[in-house]
């Protein structure tokens, strides 16, 4: 690890808390849709729109919202009230203002890598771009990093592209992130590091099998981060 000049930090669930405000969203869509089908049906058929939705929306609140709204629709069998398709836009408006308040441990472990001045730190992130950089300049974070960037996926070749974008090898990224599936297996794979740091919830769409690695660091809380490095 000795040779780690740049580290990567995914946002949603790793600087900030964001899966729980999605599933209280989801809770709020089933007991609106409920005159329509039973919670676990809704949710089910949520997630197979959301999944066919990824390769033409992405990822993020906006293309959940669009979900939402097709999804209800579908489970209705097109009797949706006007009333209801607004009730639905409000719900997921409100994941448009989350606070982006930073999770116990962050700031001052991000200070201390900072005042080492050893590192680039980025966040490198997923999702829609101004719903992203909203959440971050609402974190209070943005004095420790180099700069933010949004990608439409996290895959090997987005970050083949984000080493190439601070000149160095993939060796030398180290990346932090709850998601094992688009943080830390893309990373692994071509030989960089990747610190894990789980989340207590995460998106049916992130999970994966997890395994071990020569280049992994399994952290339980991110301050521990501070003490690896």
């Amino acid at each position: 690890m000795k040779d780690i000049s740049l580290i990567a930090f995914d946002a949603d669930d790793t600087l900030w808390e964001c899966q729980t405000y999605f599933e209280a969203v989801e809770k709020g869509y089933c007991k609106l849709l409920s005159g329509y089908a039973p919670a676990e049906d809704v949710s089910k058929a949520l997630f197979a729109v959301e999944t066919a939705n990824m390769p033409l929306l992405g990822y993020g609140s906006k293309a959940f919202l669009l979900s939402l709204l097709e999804n209800a629709i579908n489970v209705s069998d097109g009797k949706l009230k006007a009333d209801e398709v607004k009730k639905i836009i409000e719900l997921g408006k409100e994941l448009l203002k989350l606070p982006g308040k930073p999770m116990d441990g962050v700031e001052e472990t991000l200070r201390v890598l900072r005042d080492s001045g050893k590192y680039h730190l980025v966040v490198f992130t997923k999702g829609e771009l101004l719903d992203q950089e909203n959440k971050f300049h609402r974190s209070g974070l943005s004095s420790y990093f180099d700069d933010i960037i949004v990608v439409s996926d996290k895959t090997e070749k987005s970050y083949h592209q984000l080493c190439e974008r601070f000149s160095i090898d993939v060796g030398q990224l180290l990346m932090v992130g709850n998601s094992f599936r688009s943080d830390i297996e893309p990373v692994l794979k071509l030989g960089g590091w990747a610190a894990y740091v789980p989340f207590h919830t995460i998106w049916q769409h992130e999970i994966v099998e997890e395994y071990e690695h020569p280049h992994l660091l399994k952290l339980e809380f991110f301050r521990q981060l501070k003490y690896v490095l």
